[in-house]
C-alpha cells in the first residue's frame, strides 16, 4: 500500500490564510507587519527566490519592500542599510538573501541583524535560545516548516525516534533542536547521521519519522527505511532528465517511488517542504511584528 502523500503545497497555503486573517486585524489596529528583503548582485536563482517572498507577502497584507544592491557594494554601505532596516518602525523582518558576494563577511552581515527581526532565525542568539528549548525565538523557517507538516497531518514526533539525515546549520542541527523541546511538537529521541555514519541504513531504519536534508539525490532508497515511517524529504536536487523541455527535473533526496511503497507517509519534491519554507517565513514577520508591537497582537498561531 503506497503511502499518503504530504502535500507542502496545500499545508503552506492553509498557514497562509490563516496569516492573512491575523494582518487583517492588525491592519484594523494600525499595526502593519513589514518584510524587508536585501539583493546583492544579480543572481537569477536569488533574484526568483526573493519575488516569489515578496509576492507571497504582499498577498497576504504584509508591506514587502526589496533592496536591490549592485555585485560590488561595500560591506560597509551593506552592514550601514541593515542597521537603517533594524531601526526602522515599519521593518519587523529582515532578510539578507544569501549567498553573498566573495568580498563580504556573510558572518558579520548576518551578526548585524536585530535577532528580533532575524526572520531566517541564523543570528546565533536565536540559535543559542533555541537550542535551550525556548519559543520567544525566530526560529529556522525551512526546520519549523517540517514541524508544521507532522503537527498538521497528525504525526506528532512526541515520543517517537526522529532520525535526521544531514547535520547543516541551516536545516540539521535546528531540525534536531525543534524536535527536543519540550511539548507535543518535540519531546521525541533525536539521532543524526551524516557523511561520516557509517552504515547509515542502520540508523535510519530505526527512525519512525525519518528527515533528509543532504543535497544527494537518491541517497535514501526503500531499504533503509522502517516500514510504516513518516518520511519528509528536504532536499532539492537537479538531474538531466533529456526528454523533458528544460532538460532536466528536480527530484529530493528520497527514491521517491521505492520510499512511497514502505513509508506510511511521505513528501514529495517539488510540492513538499519547499512552499512551507516560504509560509514559515511569513509567520515569522507576522509574530515578529507581534512581539515588537505587543498591545497590537492578536496571538501567535
Amino acid at each position: 500500500m503506497s503511502a499518503e502523500i504530504i502535500s507542502g503545497t496545500a499545508i503552506a497555503k492553509e498557514i497562509r490564510e490563516e496569516l492573512k486573517y491575523r494582518v487583517l486585524e492588525m491592519r484594523s489596529d494600525g499595526a502593519v507587519p513589514g518584510l524587508a528583503t536585501v539583493l546583492v548582485g544579480a543572481n537569477p536563482a536569488s533574484q526568483l527566490y526573493v519575488g516569489m517572498k515578496n509576492k507571497a507577502a504582499k498577498e497576504i497584507g504584509i508591506h514587502s519592500r526589496q533592496i536591490d544592491l549592485p555585485q560590488d557594494v561595500p560591506e560597509e554601505e551593506l552592514l550601514g542599510i541593515v542597521e537603517g532596516l533594524n531601526a526602522d518602525p515599519e521593518i519587523h523582518g529582515i532578510l539578507v538573501q544569501l549567498p553573498l558576494p566573495d568580498h563580504i563577511d556573510e558572518d558579520r552581515v548576518l551578526l548585524a541583524i536585530d535577532p528580533a527581526k532575524d526572520v531566517d532565525g541564523f543570528h546565533p542568539r536565536n540559535v543559542g535560545a533555541l537550542s535551550i528549548g525556548r519559543r520567544d525565538v525566530m526560529t529556522p523557517c525551512t526546520p519549523t516548516g517540517v514541524i508544521e507538516m507532522l503537527m498538521r497531518t497528525g504525526n506528532a514526533p512526541r515520543g517517537k525516534h526522529a532520525v535526521i539525515v544531514g547535520r547543516s546549520n541551516i536545516v540539521g542541527k535546528p531540525m534536531a533542536a525543534l524536535l527536543l523541546r519540550k511539548g507535543e511538537d518535540g519531546d521525541a529521541t533525536v539521532s543524526i547521521a551524516h557523511s561520516r555514519t557509517p552504515d547509515m541504513g542502520a540508523i535510519t531504519r530505526q527512525a519512525d519519522i525519518l528527515i533528509v536534508a543532504v543535497g544527494i539525490a537518491g541517497l535514501v532508497t526503500a531499504d533503509m527505511v522502517k516500514p510504516g515511517a513518516v518520511v519528509i524529504d528536504v532536499g532539492i536536487n537537479r538531474v538531466d532528465a533529456p526528454d523533458t523541455e528544460r532538460g532536466y527535473r528536480v527530484v529530493g533526496d528520497v527514491d521517491f517511488e521505492g520510499v512511497k511503497e514502505v513509508a506510511s507517509a511521505i513528501t514529495p519534491v517539488p510540492g513538499g517542504v519547499g512552499p512551507m519554507t516560504i509560509a514559515l517565513l511569513l509567520k515569522n514577520t507576522v509574530d515578529s511584528a507581534g512581539r515588537l508591537a505587543p498591545d497590537r497582537n492578536r496571538g501567535a498561531m
